[in-house]
């Protein structure tokens, strides 16, 4: 019942979080899924920022697909399995 209540106050704001900061990371399908969370001591982060595994992916696509054709290129891609929602920053 204790650790209910808890979790009720962490998700319902009613109990302030530590100042400082953390990156924590777990193994998604794609990669590495990183979070990264600056707090001030309030109730609410004051930044917090997700490291998603194809927007990293999507940046060595152009050295890969260099001296390519077309047809390259369009396979290389699909081989990444890049997530498009993924890639906006």
């Amino acid at each position: 019942m204790e650790a209910l209540i808890y979790h009720f106050k962490m998700v319902m704001g009613e109990s302030n979080v530590p100042v400082g900061e953390v990156y924590h990371c777990v193994e998604g399908a794609n990669g590495e899924l990183g979070f990264y969370l600056v707090s001030d001591g309030g109730r609410t982060p004051a930044r917090l920022h997700f490291r998603r595994p194809c927007f990293i992916y999507y940046q060595a696509y152009p050295e890969m697909i260099k001296g390519s054709m077309l047809s390259d290129a369009i396979l290389t891609m699909s081989s990444m399995n890049v997530i498009a929602g993924e890639l906006d920053a």
